[in-house]
């Protein structure tokens, strides 16, 4: 999958994000990282499309997966791998 169909939005100092990124890196996933915290319209952009304040946000195509704790989530029952496939 392409760095633009995932989308994980960042904050400074964040360990959830950089655990996020790991996760997806050891996927050998490319994504594009937003970081929130260097633009405040990126920061509204992020929470119209989540409906969340906190960060990480990620994004597979059009599928809000939720932070990092849903990401995990998601890789321990297999299902990341089906997402990120598609």
């Amino acid at each position: 999958m392409n760095a633009s169909k995932v989308v994980v939005y960042t904050g400074n100092r964040c360990a959830y994000c950089n655990a996020a990124k790991r996760l997806l890196d050891s996927k050998g996933m490319l994504y594009t990282e937003v970081n929130v915290d260097e633009d405040p319209k990126l920061r509204e952009e992020m929470m119209a499309r989540s409906q969340r304040q906190t960060v990480p946000q990620i994004f597979i195509g059009d599928r809000h997966v939720g932070g990092f704790d849903d990401l995990s989530e998601l890789n321990q029952s297999g299902m990341l791998n089906d997402l990120l496939s598609t």
